[in-house]
């Protein structure tokens, strides 16, 4: 069922009695972006800890936009052994109730947008046709405008001005407001003397005035009128006064109180559905669904929580414990029994130390009360409340595994970090191995092997590194006397200098690169005959000179060639460009 804001309050009927009737609900959100920073492999690294993974959520997520939620409720049929399903889809937009109501920013991430667009996402039924919400700090506070709007009108609020019902001053009207206020009162007079008029439309006019009119009216006329501010459809708001006796005006008191009631309701919309979920107490389920949560508190409920407390140290808990929102506990010593005092902190005498100890115990007791419906100040030391910590002892500087049980099996799951993203982790049962193993099968952003493998890999490594060093040394020597040899024969044969010609357009060659490395290679190798030597080399010096130093070059390429031969590409001895 689609449920967008002008359906919303027909439907919601439907929407409690599914949350009433089901077994459990499972829930899913769609949002204008995932991170306004990191990306998203990044804000989701597999090697976080819940902490961390937590703080990177509320630090780059919750900028964005909640804007359709999904619920659908199961509700098992024992008559035909199936589940009876009831689907939602709820469009929400936090649109503006009035002029002092939220006016929320959020961001969009064009990926994200791109994305359900394509997925054929009606964007018009969020920003035109959205349930507005509040959370529960945003209704409060706006209750607690239409409570004192509602005294103000009554000529009982606490306002700058003094109520009829406490004294009879007039109330103190601005120098420049004092026409226009003598002005409405002249003409609410006019509507009391007259017999045909019963209403008085006053002229739009700005906050403060009609302010002013309420105040002198709730003094100058207790009884007898009723005054109400309307709106145009143009937005602009104006009083009608209303001519009435004491019952009628009661009722129409009644009337608008009922009406801002109404208006209240209305205006924290999808979030009575959010309220109906958690006071239901069943099983809410999801996929991947910590950033459904996430965004369901704090858009629907209240902001995100942070670490309340960052320190364990016995002096700096205790500190902690003093501040919002933990409340201190009132204690006395009993008679005949010395009081400490926690200003002078004796610190690190084993009495006071069991007496901050306790103190700090009470204020987190007492903390986890306030999240029951109604709060409990107290936290009794036997309430079930507390009975997952105990016996529990919490291990310090263990990030891993934060206690050791003393009733029941520990965590058999011990890590031992080796830097920054790698980390050794041993099972206490040994047939888990596998089944973790092969779990990272379809990871992307982790990987796991045994132990075995991981030395194995390690060794080997160790082996390619000291062989690649070996290797590389050998080939440095190598190529240095590759280089000598080459630049000794290039010495003994001399290239003349018109023995290669260009032009401007199209470079020739009278020496074809091939024949010039091949001239070279044969140089090198030993190959050249004697006859050709002398044909390709003016320069060359005696036959029995140049059989001496041919052989020399074959003898130091046959050494510095593992296979017995030199470099298997001429170009790497003398290349030729295209053009010269």
């Amino acid at each position: 069922m689609e449920i967008i804001r002008s359906n919303f309050k027909s439907n919601l009927h439907k929407v409690y009695q599914a949350i009433e009737e089901a077994d459990f609900f499972a829930i899913d959100g769609e949002f204008s972006g995932i991170s306004d920073g990191p990306s998203v492999t990044a804000l989701t690294n597999g090697f976080d800890t819940p902490e961390e993974r937590y703080q990177k959520l509320k630090k780059h997520s919750m900028d964005f936009l909640l804007f359709q939620f999904g619920l659908c409720t199961f509700k098992y049929d024992y008559t035909d052994s199936k589940y009876i399903t009831k689907s939602f889809n709820f469009y929400v937009f936090p649109k503006p109730f009035n002029r002092s109501s939220p006016d929320v920013k959020f961001v969009c991430q064009s990926s994200s947008i791109d994305f359900l667009a394509s997925q054929g996402f009606d964007f018009n039924k969020v920003f035109r046709n959205g349930i507005p919400y509040l959370n529960q700090e945003e209704e409060r506070q706006l209750r607690e405008q239409y409570d004192e709007k509602r005294l103000q009108s009554n000529g009982a609020g606490a306002l700058s001005y003094t109520s009829p019902n406490t004294s009879k001053c007039p109330v103190t009207i601005p120098e420049d407001q004092k026409k226009f206020i003598d002005q409405v009162v002249e003409k609410i007079e006019d509507l009391l003397q007259s017999e045909e008029n019963k209403n008085l439309d006053l002229e739009p006019c700005t906050g403060f005035q009609r302010k002013l009119i309420y105040q002198t009216l709730s003094w100058k006329y207790p009884k007898g009128i009723h005054v109400e501010t309307l709106e145009t459809e143009k937005k602009e708001r104006y009083i009608v006064i209303s001519k009435v006796d004491e019952e009628e005006r009661k009722r129409r008191e009644q009337q608008k109180h009922a009406k801002e009631q109404e208006e209240l309701n209305d205006a924290v919309g999808f979030s009575r559905v959010i309220h109906a979920i958690a006071n239901s107490g069943k099983l809410v389920i999801g996929h991947n669904m910590l950033l459904d949560v996430m965004h369901t508190v704090h858009q629907f409920y209240c902001p995100l929580p942070s670490d309340i407390i960052n320190n364990t140290s016995l002096a700096e808990l205790e500190k902690r414990l003093k501040e919002t929102p933990f409340n201190p506990p009132k204690v006395e010593s009993a008679e005949g029994f010395p009081s400490y005092d926690t200003a002078s902190e004796q610190l690190h005498e084993a009495g006071y130390d069991a007496y901050i100890t306790g103190l700090c115990f009470i204020s987190m007791a007492n903390y986890l009360g306030s999240f029951l419906s109604p709060p409990k100040i107290h936290v009794s030391a036997r309430s079930k409340l507390i009975e997952p910590f105990f016996n529990k002892l919490f291990l310090m500087r263990v990030m891993d595994i934060p206690y050791l049980n003393l009733e029941g099996p520990d965590c058999n799951i011990q890590i031992s970090w080796i830097n920054d993203t790698s980390a050794f982790v041993s099972l206490s049962q040994p047939e888990q191995v596998p089944i973790a193993v092969n779990t990272s099968r379809y990871a992307e952003s982790y990987r796991i092997q045994t132990y075995a493998e991981y030395v194995g890999t390690k060794h080997e490594e160790k082996q390619i590194k000291r062989k690649w060093t070996e290797d590389s040394w050998k080939e440095v020597e190598r190529k240095r006397l590759n280089t000598q040899c080459i630049s000794y024969a290039l010495q003994n044969h001399c290239y003349h200098a018109n023995s290669l010609t260009a032009t401007s357009t199209v470079g020739k060659r009278n020496l074809s690169p091939s024949q010039a490395e091949g001239v070279l290679e044969a140089r090198v190798s030993g190959e050249i005959s004697d006859t050709e030597l002398e044909q390709t080399d003016p320069c060359a010096e005696s036959l029995s000179e140049g059989r001496k130093k041919a052989k020399k070059f074959k003898r130091m390429k046959k050494d510095l060639s593992p296979t017995g031969s030199i470099s298997d590409s001429s170009a790497k001895l003398f290349e030729v460009p295209d053009t010269w």
